[in-house]
């Protein structure tokens, strides 16, 4: 299974005792999305809604820390999958549909995720 939850974020350089132009760049970053069931699984409900980014100053910690700069935008792209990663999430959703208090599978993943999932074949 192949699945990363993917961002645009932008950071700046403030160096010291130097000057840098540009000093504020802008890349993506991809954080491996863990296997549904695993450790760190429920990134999606607890980082993401509606497609969007849920609390932004903490994310901008998370995606500093990740980065080892100081991240100052940041804004969700997609969950880029395969199919089997997909179906393991659907599956594990469905297990337990009342932790996301919703009534589907496809409720959950538009709630958290928006539209914002693309699966890519090997």
């Amino acid at each position: 299974m192949d699945a990363a939850y993917v961002f645009a974020v932008a950071f700046r350089l403030d160096p010291k005792g130097a000057t840098a132009d540009p000093a504020r760049f802008e890349t993506t970053m991809e954080i491996p999305a863990s296997d549904p069931g695993d450790d760190g699984w429920l990134f999606f409900r607890d980082r993401l809604w509606r497609g969007q980014i849920g609390d932004e100053p903490s994310f901008l910690s998370l995606a500093s820390e990740r980065l080892g700069v100081a991240v100052t935008e940041a804004s969700f792209r997609e969950l880029r999958t395969d199919r089997e990663h997909l179906d393991a999430l659907r599956t594990q959703i469905a297990a337990d549909l009342g932790r996301f208090n919703a009534d589907s599978v496809d409720e959950v993943l538009h709630k958290y995720l928006g539209s914002s999932v693309h699966v890519r074949e090997p």
